[in-house]
């Protein structure tokens, strides 16, 4: 669903941009909230792993196909705020070194694959979380919904930008119908590679999910016909205060490699569910030339190589690379920044006592 320059005019784009790089500054402090040293590389390699998976195309109708978004997978991983940036870098990447998404329509992007996706999104997973036993099924089934829903939710958004600021004249119902009844069948893929990977995640590593923070409920005894806490059982031995994340972390970054640099050789061919609808109702008329198609890496090719696979497998490899270095990179300044904070907030409680 990445939209080309040209599809919506320039002064919606512009407070698209506005509004993305508003919500993106928000994102930064409430990050500070969501990590510290020990999992900003973790963010680092969810934004990677999206990456690699957004790069395998499913067909979902007859010659289209999908990709998945991403924004629920982030916001559950790793917390809302930072599923926000994680998928704008992400964009941010894919912009500027493989031309896939206009630069002018950068903050549309984000916006619409960033910000909707991850705010309805965990909006919709916290809320069935709490009506759903605390049990690492539900936390799936959640994920699932909340994942299917983000979907058509962003391609409303992008019909909404579309009908203020569309730089073609098409009736805004067909365009509707089109976006949604083609993004519906994306979002079952959406909900399918979401729910597996939290699954995955939360049966190893439910410290490490934000979304299942408080998994496992306390355990009820019935007394005198109601339900109260059990006692707390006195741990066998002291918990490590910290469990080591390198095995996760090496698993993560292998499967998102192979992903993208084997894998991503099988995707589907066909247009994505946007690019079938703007050919088929005329949206894309007016869509320029990506100010990046010169890139070495435009279109998930390296440049100069003839053979399709090793090109496009090196391209998956080093976008997996450059979206886990930035990526990381900022989450750690993020994670540092709060550390900073904490330590004069602690010194300055400790002044206030002297």
């Amino acid at each position: 669903m990445h939209v080309p320059d040209g599809f919506i005019n320039a002064p919606v784009s512009a407070v698209a941009g506005v509004v993305a790089a508003g919500a993106v500054a928000v994102s930064l402090k409430g990050a500070r909230r969501e990590l510290d040293e020990r999992t900003a590389p973790l963010a680092g390699l969810v934004a990677a792993f999206i990456f690699a998976v957004q790069m395998l195309n499913f067909p979902v109708a007859a010659g289209t196909s999908g990709h998945l978004l991403g924004g629920a997978l982030a916001a559950i991983l790793v917390g809302p705020y930072t599923g926000i940036l994680c998928i704008s870098v992400v964009l941010l990447m894919q912009g500027i070194l493989f031309a896939d998404g206009g630069l002018t329509a950068l903050g549309v992007n984000i916006l619409d694959m960033g910000i909707v996706t991850t705010v309805v999104a965990y909006a919709l997973f916290r809320g069935l979380v709490g009506l759903l036993p605390r049990t690492r099924r539900s936390m799936t089934v959640a994920s699932f919904v909340a994942a299917l829903v983000s979907v058509p939710a962003a391609a409303c958004a992008f019909t909404l930008m579309y009908w203020i600021g569309g730089t073609t004249d098409i009736p805004i119902g067909k365009v509707f119908t089109a976006m949604v009844g083609v993004h519906v069948l994306i979002g079952i893929g959406e909900a399918v590679i979401t729910a597996l990977t939290v699954g995955a995640v939360i049966a190893v590593r439910p410290d490490l999910v934000h979304g299942a923070r408080g998994l496992t409920a306390p355990l009820k005894l019935r007394v005198d016909g109601e339900l109260v806490d059990a006692p707390a059982r006195e741990p066998a031995a002291p918990a490590p205060a910290h469990r080591s994340n390198r095995g996760l972390w090496a698993t993560g970054l292998v499967t998102a490699l192979v992903l993208a640099g084997f894998v991503s050789f099988y995707a589907s061919a066909n247009p994505d569910g946007l690019e079938k609808v703007a050919t088929d109702q005329g949206i894309d008329k007016k869509a320029e030339e990506h100010a990046a198609k010169d890139s070495p890496l435009a279109d998930y090719g390296v440049k100069d190589i003839s053979d399709a696979r090793m090109s496009g497998g090196l391209a998956g490899v080093i976008g997996v690379g450059a979206t886990l270095v930035v990526g990381s990179g900022a989450f750690y300044v993020v994670a540092r920044r709060r550390r900073a904070h904490d330590s004069a907030a602690s010194d300055s409680r400790t002044d206030e006592k002297v």
